[in-house]
């Protein structure tokens, strides 16, 4: 048996992890949780790195007659935790694990604030790019920090396209001679140094803090809807991917929470709002004026945020993070420079509408020089339009081009799992 205790948000360790600790012949920790237990003489103790080693030397010590494993680890050890390691290694009928309070719940306890909508984002060990994207497209998310992925690191993805977010750093929550709360812009967050350990960081829209009753936590269900009608958006005469197009288009895309999509030669803005609906943060690269304002207004009329960037392709695109998946709807002449400047930076996709036949050639070649798989179909659909005396005929809509690469080693991921 391998008994795990959640500690290290002001709770002292209960009876039962006292009782366990004394007469503990392995101990494994963080350095201040080994140092805070006061643990007995005869328990090795292993500070916690690197968790391959750590886990080889629990395996090697269980396997002694009369070995005793104590795991003290921060709150709750299965948010997010070691619970998980330790099942997939030693199999889940061997813990024993008695939770604290995890250190996000304590967080939000401080504000006084719900957290059952709250999203939930780990940094640790991780590119806080993740972390990022969830900040930008969500109202509360609470992100787990780490080594190389903490509060500075947060704001400097923020500071410049935040949309009027705040942070709540907590640093050392239980201490009660160390514990901070604070609340910063991101640019102030940016300019200071923060000491270990920073237990968690909010990232809060304060104007959408207060949620109505909820009957399920986490991120909020996806949209009823996708692929909206055309007259749900402000546009400029019909200048909007068509709905048929959007639906193909967002399959491919697959934007999702902790996605950076980018939606280039936007107009109206009616993917990119599409994206951020379906949970990802979005950015629109309109070169118009009019348009950009017109981005701002549609995403706005559906309670989401997209950055709006006013510049044109590619050599706005310097200036942005990089995207897990891009879609193209305009860029003209310099429609290959654009399509290949994209799939060099994408992550997972990059995917292209276009009514020129002539074009389709040049942008395969531009999908396929950058490495990714291209495919593509030709759109062309026919809705039902009314005609007097209440009877119907078929009206069609412009044929559409939809291109779109994906990077291999996604492909073969994705063909991995099913």
């Amino acid at each position: 048996m391998i008994r795990v205790f959640g500690t290290g948000t002001g709770a002292p360790l209960g009876p039962d992890a006292q009782e366990a600790l004394a007469v503990a012949t392995l101990v494994v920790g963080a350095r201040r949780h080994l140092e805070a237990a006061g643990l007995p003489e005869q328990a090795e103790r292993i500070v916690l790195g690197p968790l391959a080693p750590a886990l080889d030397r629990i395996a090697e010590h269980a396997h002694r007659v009369g070995a005793r494993v104590v795991v003290l680890a921060s709150g709750d050890p299965g948010f997010f935790g070691i619970v998980r390691a330790l099942a997939e290694r030693f199999g889940p009928e061997v813990l024993d694990v008695r939770p604290g309070a995890p250190s996000v719940a304590v967080a939000f306890a401080r504000l006084g604030l719900a957290w059952d909508d709250a999203v939930v984002v780990s940094a640790h060990g991780r590119d806080p790019q993740t972390a990022v994207n969830a900040c930008l497209a969500h109202p509360k998310v609470a992100v787990l920090t780490g080594p190389g992925a903490g509060p500075a690191e947060l704001a400097a993805g923020l500071v410049h396209e935040a949309g009027g977010r705040t942070l709540v750093v907590a640093t050392a929550l239980g201490d009660p001679e160390r514990e901070r709360v604070e609340r910063l812009s991101p640019g102030e967050a940016t300019a200071r140094d923060w000491p270990d350990p920073v237990s968690v960081v909010l990232c809060l829209d304060e104007s959408q803090v207060l949620s109505p009753v909820r009957t399920l936590a986490g991120t909020p269900a996806g949209p009823g809807r996708w692929a909206l009608d055309e007259t749900e958006f402000e546009h400029r005469d019909s200048m909007i991917t068509k709905f048929e197009v959007r639906a193909l288009a967002l399959a491919r895309l697959g934007p999702r929470t902790g996605d950076l999509v980018w939606d280039i030669g936007a107009g109206s803005g009616s993917v990119a709002v599409e994206c951020a609906r379906l949970g990802a943060a979005a950015v629109a690269v309109e070169k118009t004026s009019d348009g950009v304002e017109r981005i701002r207004a549609n995403a706005a009329a559906h309670a989401v945020y997209v950055r709006a960037v006013h510049g044109s392709a590619p050599a706005v695109l310097d200036d942005l993070s990089d995207p897990d998946a891009v879609f193209i709807g305009g860029g003209g002449r310099e429609l290959p420079a654009i399509v290949t400047a994209c799939a060099r930076r994408a992550r997972r996709s990059v995917v292209v509408a276009l009514a020129a036949l002539d074009r389709v050639p040049e942008v395969r070649a531009a999908l396929t020089g950058a490495g990714l798989v291209p495919e593509g179909v030709l759109l062309q659909s026919s809705r039902l339009a009314p005609l007097p005396g209440e009877v119907t005929r078929l009206a069609s809509t412009n044929p559409v081009f939809l291109l779109w690469g994906t990077r291999p080693a996604v492909r073969a991921s994705e063909g991995a799992t099913q």
